[in-house]
């Protein structure tokens, strides 16, 4: 939570899940990167599906880079098979050009590894939508994050929502940040709904990624966190106007501010001792932006 706001550099706001023509996405690569850029965005990344239908495209953006735009490489990995007996969905951001298609018996949490292993940073994808267990999450020990937030999925079927699925898993003692994506495919309104926050130095593929593997991020639909830290016992957060900023942590373990137009609060940590929590900030229209979490068991 706090090494996002104490590090160097400056926040740069991307996408890093959405799909083009490489595989079910309506849009070319150079419509999706353009889409973005011209909606403010400073980065993306097109992670197309890595099937055998498609061809395993790990779309390649680097020429769609440049006028203060630029791209990251990855894909939406599957494999057999979840404890549903599902394919898994898994988000792999930074990843190799010449990365390898699954090779035969190779499960969800083996790719993940090999993904993790090749330098991606790895997160969970949409995992209310899919109904994904915890013994799901478990498994999939090469995580860095979870998607706290998934836009297609919320508008497609009112499961954008991961949040109950991370504080399961961090509340079980794994250490994973919260993104929020929006998993573009440009068939409806699935665009422009969830983003994360980078803080980096330089806004340049190498440096966005190193910043994503540092937990350099918070996640958002709208509100903007400009600063979280820590003052004895408590957390201070500044913010856009909210009307709550809230800790969360496990259990029922909460402290919080409610008002109109909030740009400031303190919170107590005594709730969270021996623990963890992850603040939440909230707007008038309950647009959320959500930390990575401050773990206090040391």
């Amino acid at each position: 939570m706090l090494n996002a706001f104490s590090a160097p550099g400056r926040f740069w706001r991307g996408n890093l899940h959405g799909h083009s023509t490489e595989s079910d996405g309506a849009l070319d690569p150079a419509g999706v990167c353009a889409a973005y850029s011209e909606a403010g965005y400073d980065f993306t990344c097109v992670t197309d599906h890595f099937r055998a239908r498609y061809g395993y495209p790990l779309t390649d953006t680097t020429a769609l880079r440049g006028d203060g735009f630029t791209t990251l490489l990855g894909a939406e990995l599957h494999a057999p098979e979840t404890s549903r007996g599902v394919e898994w969905h898994i988000l792999a951001v930074g990843l190799p050009i010449d990365f390898a298609p699954p090779s035969e018996g190779e499960d969800g949490p083996g790719i993940a590894r090999r993904a993790r292993d090749a330098g991606a940073f790895v997160a969970i994808a949409h995992p209310h939508w899919y109904n994904l267990q915890p013994e799901d999450g478990a498994a999939l020990d090469a995580a860095h994050a979870v998607e706290v937030y998934n836009h297609t999925s919320f508008v497609h079927t009112d499961r954008g929502d991961g949040a109950v699925f991370l504080d399961g898993l961090l509340s079980a003692g794994r250490r994973l940040g919260a993104i929020a994506v929006d998993d573009s495919h440009w068939k409806r309104d699935d665009a422009f709904g969830g983003w994360v926050m980078v803080k980096a130095e330089e806004n340049t593929p190498d440096a966005l990624l190193a910043a994503l593997h540092a937990g350099h991020y918070y996640a958002s639909q709208g509100p903007e966190i400009h600063d979280i830290r820590r003052d004895g016992d408590a957390i201070e957060i500044t913010c856009t106007p909210a009307a709550a900023v809230m800790l969360v942590g496990a259990v029922s373990s909460n402290a919080r501010r409610n008002g109109r137009n909030l740009t400031r609060a303190r919170l107590p940590l005594d709730a969270f001792q021996g623990g963890w929590c992850r603040a939440v900030v909230v707007d008038a229209l309950g647009r959320r932006a959500w930390s990575n979490p401050l773990w206090l068991d040391h």
